[in-house]
């Protein structure tokens, strides 16, 4: 899978038709083959910045993408940001979920002694762990 992501910073008097062209394109990415999924966030600390976060099959299907009518509207939108866009193209060969979370907080991996309730104690308190 191929994560695309772009940052950019739009002027204040762009923003609604920035916003309007990139969700209009959002809607018409997620309909593209290869499309995983296609989002657009806008930053909670930063006005004025947005990001585009698209996932992609695999190459081909970015590159069918990249070369769409629809790209080249993000481009021109692109030109008008305030500073350099981030563009970045990320190639994710695994993926993982809470079980991550779980592993890396479970009380062995924070170097702490197991609960009660996770260790085996018989009627008397004794450990038998």
């Amino acid at each position: 899978m191929i994560l695309a992501t772009i940052r950019m910073t739009i002027p204040p008097q762009k923003s609604r038709e920035a916003l309007t062209i990139l969700r209009s394109m959002a809607e018409q990415c997620r309909d593209e083959p290869g499309c995983h999924r296609c989002h657009v966030y806008g930053d909670l600390l930063e006005k004025n910045v947005l990001m585009l976060e698209e996932a992609w099959r695999d190459a081909e299907d970015l590159d069918r993408h990249l070369r769409s009518d629809d790209y080249r509207n993000l481009l021109l939108i692109l030109e008008t940001a305030l500073r350099q866009p981030e563009i970045r193209f990320d190639t994710i060969s695994l993926s993982t979920g809470i079980e991550t979370i779980e592993r890396a907080r479970s009380p062995r991996q924070m170097n702490m002694p197991p609960s009660p309730s996770s260790r085996n104690v018989d009627s008397r308190g004794n450990d038998d762990s």
